[in-house]
């Protein structure tokens, strides 16, 4: 059985990789509504999915105000796949 990836397996980074996995991109503010995470909180937990290069973050600007888009990259949908399998083989014992 393969090792669990402390980086998925942690709570909210598991939500933000799991409402990833089913679209093209999340707006930050969705993802902030639909997880129910503050501001910070989702912040910190994109940043450390950023830097394991798990997602994408694009920051721009619609008119003055600042747009984030989030995108699970090739590296964060296998890791979330295999922590998935991981899991599911887990439970079946």
């Amino acid at each position: 059985m393969k090792q669990i990836d402390r980086l998925v397996h942690e709570p909210g980074r598991l939500q933000i990789l799991a409402h990833l996995a089913v679209v093209e991109s999340a707006d930050f503010l969705f993802l902030m509504r639909q997880i129910g995470m503050t501001f910070g909180n989702l912040s910190s937990h994109m940043s450390t999915l950023e830097r394991a290069g798990y997602i994408t973050v694009k920051k721009t600007f619609i008119g003055k105000r600042p747009h984030t888009m989030l995108q699970l990259t090739k590296k964060g949908r296998t890791a979330f796949e295999i922590y998935r399998k991981t899991m599911k083989q887990l439970f079946t014992l």
